[in-house]
């Protein structure tokens, strides 16, 4: 039995707090977008070095994105005051 390596374990939480958070725009989808464009830069630049054109910086960099926008979507609710 394989078992699932910690990537694709941390993508599918942040799979799930894409769908929770689904309602319009936030910091989780502009995180989703950011590292994504972060990661085809990266295999770009990689790619023209004379290596392959690796998937898996793009994966990375979007997931990372998507936990730094968790992180800062949830900051953000926690610092608001709460009205009486």
């Amino acid at each position: 039995m394989n078992l699932p390596d910690t990537w694709n374990i941390l993508g599918i939480i942040a799979l799930i707090g894409l769908i929770i958070f689904a309602r319009g725009k936030n910091s989780i989808w502009g995180g989703l977008t950011l590292g994504v464009i972060v990661g085809l830069i990266i295999a770009v630049i990689f790619y023209f070095k004379g290596e392959d054109f690796s998937w898996l910086f793009i994966k990375k960099s979007a997931i990372i994105g998507v936990f730094a926008g968790l992180l800062a979507d949830l900051l953000g609710k926690l610092s608001k005051p709460k009205a009486k």
